[in-house]
This record gives C-alpha cells, sequence and structure tokens, in this order.
C-alpha cells in the first residue's frame, strides 16, 4: 500500500505526532476548557433508546478493549507458552472479537439513531458530535471488516506476528515500518483510523472516558438549609438542630 519513505512516514513518524497532539491537547483542555469536559449527557431528554444504546455500546468498547490488549501488548510467546495454542487463541480472538465487535457498532448505531430522531437530543448535537461519531463508526466498522474478511471469508491472518510487534515497538521508540507495510490493507485502513480518532480525541466529548469521578470520596457535605420560618412542626431529632 505504501512506499518505503510513505510506510516510515505512515508508521515511524504518525504515532508520534499522534501521540503528542493526544497528550498535549489533553492539558490544554483541561486548562482552558475544564468546565467543558464532559460528556453534556442527554438523558433529560429521552431516556428509552438510551438504555439499550449506551450499555451496549460501552460494555461492547470494554470487550473491544480487552481484546486489543491481549492480542496487541501480550506476545504470542507468552499465550504459547501458558498453553494457549494459535488454533485456539484464534478462535477466540475471532468469535469473542466479532461479538464485540457487532455489540459496540449496535450500540453506536441506535446512538446514533436517538440523536438524529429525538428532536432535543439533536438539537443538542453539535458539528464536533457528528464528527465524532462519524471517527468512530469508520475506525469499529474497518475493524471488524478486517477481522471478518481476515479470519471469517479469506484464509485468516496472524496479525501477532506484524502489527502485534510493530504496536511494541512504537513504544518501545523503534518501530519497524516494513511490519505494517505488510499487513492486510483492511488492516491499514483500520490502524490509521485509529490514529485520526486519537488526535481528535482530546477535542471531543470522549476525553470522559479519561476522567473518574473520585473528588466526590473526599469533598464536603453538602448542606441544605430550610427558608421556611417555622421551621416545620417536628420534633428536633438529635443532630438536626434547626438552623436560625
Amino acid at each position: 500500500m505504501t512506499s518505503d519513505s510513505g510506510g516510515t512516514l505512515l508508521w515511524a513518524v504518525l504515532p508520534y505526532v499522534v501521540f503528542v497532539v493526544f497528550v498535549l491537547g489533553h492539558v490544554w483542555r483541561y486548562r482552558y476548557d475544564k468546565f467543558g469536559w464532559t460528556t453534556r449527557s442527554s438523558q433529560l431528554y429521552e431516556s428509552r433508546l438510551l438504555r439499550i444504546g449506551s450499555p451496549l455500546f460501552h460494555f461492547g468498547v470494554l470487550g473491544v478493549l480487552l481484546g486489543h490488549i491481549g492480542g496487541l501488548v501480550i506476545p504470542k510467546s507468552w499465550t504459547e507458552a501458558v498453553g494457549v495454542g494459535e488454533d485456539t487463541y484464534h478462535l477466540g480472538a475471532v468469535v469473542l472479537g466479532t461479538a464485540a465487535g457487532v455489540a459496540t457498532l449496535g450500540g453506536l448505531a441506535v446512538l446514533i439513531y436517538r440523536r438524529r430522531t429525538v428532536g432535543p437530543v439533536f438539537s443538542a448535537t453539535t458539528h464536533n458530535d457528528k464528527a465524532m461519531y462519524a471517527a468512530l463508526t469508520l475506525t469499529l466498522g474497518l475493524g471488524l471488516a478486517a477481522t471478518v474478511a481476515a479470519n471469517v471469508v479469506g484464509g485468516g491472518y496472524d496479525y501477532r506476528l506484524t502489527i502485534s510487534p510493530w504496536f511494541r515497538g512504537v513504544f518501545a521508540l523503534h518501530p519497524d515500518p516494513a511490519l505494517m507495510s505488510g499487513a492486510p490493507v483492511l488492516f491499514q485502513l483500520h490502524v490509521l483510523s485509529a490514529l485520526l480518532l486519537f488526535a481528535f480525541w482530546p477535542f471531543t466529548r470522549l476525553v470522559h472516558m479519561l476522567t473518574a469521578p473520585l473528588g466526590y470520596l473526599t469533598r464536603p457535605y453538602i448542606v441544605y438549609r430550610s427558608r421556611d420560618a417555622r421551621l416545620g412542626s417536628r420534633a428536633e431529632r438529635r443532630g438536626w438542630e434547626r438552623t436560625r
């Protein structure tokens, strides 16, 4: 798909550009748009479709994430050392990966349908949201298509011999572009779309995935005070003195 110079640019330079944008983008977003660091929840506008699409999407994404960690981070020699052969791994990866991908895309389809058909939700949808949904759909669709085309329709493809070593090489600061240049086109497109998604990530509502409400564990209690001069007629209980 790529020449030597193009392969070096795509598979040895672009990942680091994306990494810098991803990190600095989040720093910039948190510093200058802290109040925009939110999912902008639309649950108040509609909840029936949200109760269907949101769990499907989020649990599906969790499965996809775990599958990618297992396939890209853990070397093939490690799984074989604990007795998981190639056929067993391949079958589990294809079945579970396809199921997770279908669930994620199904949930995303419900969420997009909800945003398009529910008036208040559609009105609250920005151009940035639309671009984010398009990027998510493209990345997930290409990943599922690559899995099905190579391992269900085709004769099988062991990405742990090419894409996985390249991925680990990126973090070890010595990526080998030749590994990715020899991968099937759909896998290359999936990786490129994922890189572009991560570059776009800090500027979308996806930033909420990197946030945990830990502040709720240590913040002080909220004290509610009545404005009624009579303050009720019930007898006071210990620890609940009236506020004057």
